[in-house]
């Protein structure tokens, strides 16, 4: 078969990682990233489960945990810093995974991984976007922001929970399919702080009243991140969100936060000058069907789980690894002829991304069923309920229960086994 000519909308981590993916097989990648370089912000994330085993695969274990964040585990403190908790990093190999897992890593430095695994084989372009597209004698026709024009076999949306790619594929009579959890936000920054002789790389966390909650990590000597977690009715905060207003932002998160209690005055008094804030509003991506012709999305653009799950990147890395198998699977590779042995190229393409949403779908629903705007009714509003909540913590913490990674988090998907491709197994 000749090489499929892909275009990625979005250089993240699930665009690399179905870039990675894609280019080993053969086909002809180019990814489309509207920020003008590799895009290296954002604070720690993690792979929980059938994501680190897609890591694995990919043979990048080893340069994974060269950048991996030092993170030991998590504490729970009180409004004096007093300790109430304690949850270590499952470091056995075995099991679900604790809230820190064994392979933390810095967002940018994971990006950058697989871009730098990937730029080979692949054609970045930088500093433009997908403006418009559509299906035109047997291809897809792409009209970028830059005013170029070029032709696809296979237009691929990879941009983030509120991909541009997925309103125009869906068209401007159907709604969005991001769906708002209430008023759940958190505030992510970080904050220059050289760290004293004895402290150790935990992640603290602080449960205030009014559903407000803190927490600060470390990921290296000089300097520790912040996430503001809130579940508010605030319309400043909604507002300043919906427009992009980033001072509005913080000053809005500031209302919300003062007199919390803990260390949010010194919190509060960074947030002002800090250059590296940015607002999410969490919430799910929910389609009915992936895919339109020759245009489909990945990760979180398609079935973003929220931060609640803990397994957005996880299901970002797997979902590209199962969407390129398919791939594989039904169309072959260039020069080879494909598994099942047709030969209609576009048949072929249409029977693979229907695999690749039978395949994943099920993963899917298991993450994202039970969130709704109620999710978070369980953080305290009174400090009845804040003391009861940092007892059940010690208590969990006492009988070395992983309270966090198996009654909260949601890695423990069952019924579902990670595929097997032998058109993937042996190109890493």
């Amino acid at each position: 078969m000749a090489p499929l000519k892909v275009l990625i909308s979005g250089g993240g981590i699930a665009g690399n990682a179905l870039a990675f993916w894609l280019s080993k097989l053969g086909h002809d990648v180019t990814i489309v990233e509207r920020f003008p370089s590799l895009r290296t912000t954002g604070l720690q994330i993690d792979l929980r489960g059938h994501g680190i085993e897609v890591l694995k695969r990919m043979g990048l274990e080893q340069s994974f945990r060269a950048k991996s964040a030092p993170e030991q585990g998590m504490q729970v403190v009180d409004s004096s810093g007093r300790r109430w908790a304690y949850f270590p990093a499952n470091k056995s190999g075995k099991g679900i995974q604790s809230f820190t897992t064994d392979y933390e890593i810095m967002r940018g430095d994971l990006c950058r991984l697989m871009h730098d695994a990937t730029k080979d084989r692949a054609k970045y372009i930088f500093g433009t976007s997908i403006e418009s597209f559509e299906d035109k004698d047997g291809a897809v026709e792409v009209h970028f922001a830059d005013g170029k024009t070029d032709r696809f076999d296979l237009v691929v949306g990879a941009d983030g929970q509120g991909s541009r790619t997925r309103k125009i594929m869906l068209g401007p009579d159907t709604a969005d399919a991001f769906y708002p959890l209430g008023g759940q936000y958190i505030g992510y920054f970080t904050i220059p702080r050289p760290m004293p002789e004895k402290e150790d790389y935990i992640a603290t966390t602080y449960q205030a009243t009014k559903r407000r909650a803190l927490m600060v990590r470390r990921h290296n000597p000089h300097a520790v991140q912040v996430y503001m977690i809130c579940k508010t009715n605030s319309e400043r905060l909604k507002n300043a969100r919906q427009k992009g207003e980033v001072r509005e932002q913080k000053e809005a998160l500031m209302e919300i936060f003062r007199g919390a209690g803990w260390e949010t005055d010194k919190i509060l008094e960074a947030l002002k000058s800090s250059d590296d804030f940015y607002c999410e509003h969490l919430g799910l991506v929910k389609l009915d069907s992936w895919s339109r012709g020759r245009v489909t999305l990945v990760g979180d653009a398609a079935y973003c789980p929220s931060a609640n799950t803990g397994m957005g990147t996880t299901s970002g890395i797997v979902g590209a690894y199962i969407l390129a198998g398919e791939i594989g699977r039904h169309c072959g590779r260039p020069g080879k002829e494909n598994t099942d042995g047709a030969d209609n190229a576009e048949a072929n393409l249409t029977a693979a991304l229907k695999a690749y949403e039978e395949k994943f779908r099920p993963f899917m629903n298991q993450l994202q069923k039970g969130l709704s705007e109620d999710s978070w009714d369980m953080m305290p509003s009174g400090p009845f309920g804040v003391t009861v909540l940092n007892l059940l913590m010690g208590v969990a913490s006492f009988f070395r229960l992983n309270l966090v990674g198996e009654w909260f988090l949601r890695e423990n998907v069952k019924g579902w086994d990670l595929p097997e491709y032998t058109e993937l197994r042996g190109i890493v």
